[in-house]
């Protein structure tokens, strides 16, 4: 069982920056992917970006080159640093954790139905 809180949501002018930090409890932290997701009013929920066990990285095209995920698995955190934010970035973001997926090798999925576990959101607004 893993517990999510998200925080670091707020507003911002285009061009601008936020951090988005989401810390876990409950155990074992190292082993889940952990992702951030996006939904905003009217749409589905999309993956952002992901991070597996070892720290390697995946982004959306809509975030790549503008966004940085890290995990701290010493301290149960996540983080998502976002820059050079476009009004299109404006959305509820969720942090989620799963356990990986098993196939020809281990992956992380990018289906939110994938995820087990969730944070409540934290509001991100981009003004232009």
């Amino acid at each position: 069982q893993v517990q999510l809180v998200e925080s670091g949501g707020g507003s911002a002018q285009g061009g601008g920056s936020l951090r988005l930090s989401c810390a876990a409890s409950g155990n074992p932290f190292s082993m889940y992917c952990m992702g951030w997701f996006r939904q905003a009013p009217g749409k589905e929920r999309e993956w952002v970006a992901l991070i597996d066990s070892a720290g390697s990285p995946v982004y959306a095209d809509s975030v790549s080159g503008r966004s940085t995920i890290s995990r701290d698995n010493a301290k149960n955190t996540l983080s998502l640093q976002m820059s050079s934010l476009i009004p299109e970035d404006s959305a509820m973001y969720y942090c989620a954790a799963t356990y990986p997926k098993y196939g020809v090798s281990m992956y992380c999925p990018r289906s939110p139905a994938d995820f087990t576990y969730w944070g409540q959101g934290t509001q991100v607004t981009v003004s232009s």
